[in-house]
């Protein structure tokens, strides 16, 4: 019989496993070059198992979204290269292959100890520009992956120590600003070899086969207490649905139709009949709709470690021919900032069918992916920009959205405007919340954005690749929908609308034109009579609403007092006022009851549940089943 793992050492390696992918977050984050990967937090950082690929531990500032892609790569690279040595690192971002689109690019090496390899470390970096026929490599109008950038099978960039320096030129010559973007390649490199000197310690602290048996008792909790938690869980098949706006080629709505099968501890995500593969970059490799997925059950069982443990209790059904199971040549720009929120919108919907007690409304689930290339004749350099900003979360039972709120599928931060400025030639006009943006309701949704950049010298081409820009992110429980995306563009003085609504491509500005992004607000919760009339109050004096559509939503107020409710409409593209209502560090009034995140909301219905204590091996009580499926009442 087997002795009990010792408990206090297992804590004690999962700590330095973790500490070693925090301590790579932060030399990447401190050293990149790009301002998305340096202040966006557009990146992540982790540890994988030495003969499955499957993820050890991922930093706590990497960008979620990532955790199931880089388990992905790490297998690519094991599938593909067998005799990988001590001081190999291999370069790889071919999407179909490690899920996300080819700016994501992933580095991943074998940490040796006495001789043995005992985990691999790898790490990934959105660069803004990967070649391709548009500068940051969102072409809306792409219909083959040739158009998106240089595609990287897994190689080896360096070999026992030694420089490709042919493959690192090769690349370099199919990018633009490739003296930057060997700036973040160098910072990815340092990054991950201090990963794999910091593992290494840890096999010659602990022994190199009690990490690997400390590994692998890790995973195997994991999985206990996955198993518990989905235990929990009322039997019974959820389904849900939404849509993407269109492809950016055929102007016609891409279904993601998910039916969520919870049977005893283990969760099927069946995807059958969404919509089949697009023309347009839209396409989603199917490691980043699984990813997606894992994304959502952390958002639900935030208390349990990232680890491949996690993942064995998810089976998954995504039809080949779907556009959510891309292929080549499938052009996949849109898949890991766009589909991949709406998939997680969608398993939120199947969740909320679970937890029926704690509904919340559609977020914004859009990057607003905007991507500027351009020559700067005051430096004498070109430049690549590349863009993405906040919007709404929905309101749920519990208080309003948030406002200005990182995307469901990361933590990436929006670059400072500061930084921008200093950086490009271009001037910030307004940068602000989204006036009437978010849904009106007993709980109002969180505000989007607005953002109004002036190009001041030089020419440039612009692309933008987002969503939400059809439908806004949908109320709940008779709240309001939130004001949808609107993308316009002033050129030589004339307007500029994408046809596809939030995708457009080669839109070329010279001085003096403007590009105005506005953002989604969150879906509201409740219906908005409900909402208590100094609550309305409050939010039209910070400008959150104007007094014409507070008047039309909420009806708790009397009309003798809408009249000294300032006007605050949003101003006119072009104009900045000398004092904006809305100050970007406003904050709501704090809601009669506690106001708890999805994250909370789904933790706290499983709280009174066992599940931690059947991660040492506890028995789980029977558990409930629903035996009809449902589905929305709004579609």
């Amino acid at each position: 019989m087997a002795a009990p793992p010792d408990l206090t050492r297992l804590a004690l390696m999962r700590g330095a496993l973790r500490a070693a992918a925090d301590e790579m977050d932060t030399i990447l984050k401190l050293t990149a070059f790009s301002p998305v990967i340096a202040e966006g937090n557009d990146r992540a950082s982790g540890v994988f198992h030495s003969a499955t690929g499957g993820v050890i531990a991922q930093g706590e500032d990497g960008l979620p979204g990532f955790v199931g892609n880089m388990q992905y790569a790490v297998q690519h690279v094991l599938a593909t290269l067998r005799d990988l040595s001590d001081g190999d690192v291999v370069i790889v971002n071919d999407p179909y292959e490690c899920g996300t689109h080819l700016m994501d690019v992933k580095l991943v090496a074998p940490v040796f100890a006495d001789g043995t390899c005992v985990a691999f470390v790898a790490n990934t970096g959105h660069w803004p520009d990967v070649g391709g026929s548009v500068p940051g490599g969102f072409n809306a109008n792409a219909t083959e992956i040739y158009q998106e950038g240089i595609r990287i099978p897994p190689l080896k960039l360096i070999e026992r120590g030694r420089l490709n320096q042919a493959l690192r030129d090769l690349m370099m010559c199919n990018m633009r600003i490739p003296d930057e973007r060997q700036g973040d390649l160098e910072a990815q490199l340092n990054a991950l070899e201090k990963g794999r000197q910091r593992v290494a310690e840890v096999a010659r602290k602990f022994g190199v086969g009690n990490l690997m048996r400390g590994i692998d008792e890790l995973a195997d909790r994991c999985e206990q207490a996955m198993r518990a938690r989905i235990h929990q869980l009322p039997d019974g098949r959820y389904e849900f649905e939404d849509f993407l706006d269109n492809d950016g080629i055929e102007d016609v709505p891409l279904v993601i139709r998910l039916a969520m099968v919870i049977r005893d501890d283990t969760i099927l995500f069946d995807f059958s009949g969404s919509s089949p593969r697009c023309r347009g970059p839209m396409n989603n490799p199917v490691g980043n709709t699984k990813s997606a997925c894992f994304v959502a059950l952390k958002h639900a069982f935030p208390d349990i470690p990232i680890n491949e443990g996690t993942l064995r209790p998810v089976e998954f059904l995504i039809p080949d021919g779907s556009f959510l199971a891309a292929r080549f040549p499938s052009p996949t720009s849109g898949s890991s900032a766009e589909v991949c929120q709406r998939i997680i919108d969608v398993c939120f919907g199947a969740f909320s069918q679970a937890f029926p007690n704690q509904s919340y409304a559609q977020a914004f689930s859009t990057s607003s992916n905007l991507g500027i290339g351009g020559f700067d004749p005051e430096t004498g350099r070109p430049y690549v920009i590349y863009i993405y900003l906040g919007g709404g979360l929905g309101a749920s039972a519990h208080g309003d959205g948030l406002s200005n709120a990182t995307a469901t599928h990361s933590t990436a931060r929006v670059a400072p405007m500061e930084v921008l400025e200093r950086t490009y030639p271009f001037r910030v006009r307004r940068h602000a919340l989204r006036t009437n943006s978010g849904g009106p309701g007993r709980w109002r949704g969180g505000l989007g954005i607005e953002l109004e950049l002036e190009l001041l010298r030089g020419e440039a081409v612009a692309s933008v690749l987002a969503d939400r820009s059809r439908q806004g992110p949908r109320g709940a429980q008779g709240g309001a929908d939130g004001h949808p995306a609107a993308f316009r563009f002033i050129c030589g003085g004339r307007l500029h609308v994408p046809k596809f609504g939030a995708k457009d491509h080669d839109i070329r500005l010279r001085p003096g034109d403007r590009i105005i992004l506005e953002i989604p607000g969150g879906g509201g919760w409740g219906p908005a009579a409900e909402r208590v009339a100094a609550s309305v109050e409050t939010d039209v004096t910070r400008g959150y609403y104007d007094g014409p559509t507070a008047a039309a939503f909420f009806p708790t107020l009397s009309a003798t007092r809408r009249p000294e409710w300032p006007s605050h409409q949003t101003p006119q593209p072009g104009t900045t006022p000398s004092a904006s209502p809305i100050s970007m560090v406003a904050t709501s009034p704090p809601p009669k009851r506690p106001c708890r995140s999805l994250t909370t909301a789904f933790s706290m219905a499983t709280a009174h549940s066992k599940a931690s204590s059947s991660a040492t091996g506890a028995s789980t009580p029977s558990k409930p089943t629903i035996t009809a499926s449902s589905t929305p009442a709004a579609t």
